[in-house]
């Protein structure tokens, strides 16, 4: 078996900490995972920038919001780029996730982000 790649595997983090009810509750803790340029398309179809993001996030950080339903799955698509794609689950409605990372400076950041719901003929 393949040695896991250490970007992915540190993007894998990043996403999972994202959905940490604590580190969304901090403002300071969001930001440190969030790129500069991040931009988001939720699951209700609505567009994010990161100010709107670190705005809205650290208000609605509820212990029970997200859980991954199926692993995360990863590949570089650049030296300092990592795609993810998941699933979650919140309140019965599902979503299939995406993102990209960007390695920084400070350390890898989550770019983009995009949550489609879907129903069982998703699935």
């Amino acid at each position: 078996m393949p040695e896991p790649d250490p970007a992915v595997q540190a993007a894998i983090e990043g996403e999972l900490r994202l959905l940490d009810p604590q580190v969304r509750r901090s403002p300071e803790l969001l930001g440190t995972l969030l790129h500069p340029e991040f931009h988001e398309v939720g699951s209700s179809g609505r567009r994010w920038d990161r100010a709107s993001t670190m705005a809205r996030v650290p208000l609605d950080a509820d212990p029970h919001r997200y859980v991954v339903s199926s692993p995360i799955h990863g590949v570089r698509l650049a030296p300092d780029v990592v795609h993810l794609v998941f699933d979650t689950e919140r309140d019965g409605v599902r979503a299939h996730r995406s993102s990209l990372w960007r390695r920084t400076d400070t350390g890898w950041q989550m770019y983009f982000h995009q949550g489609t719901p879907y129903g069982e003929e998703g699935a």
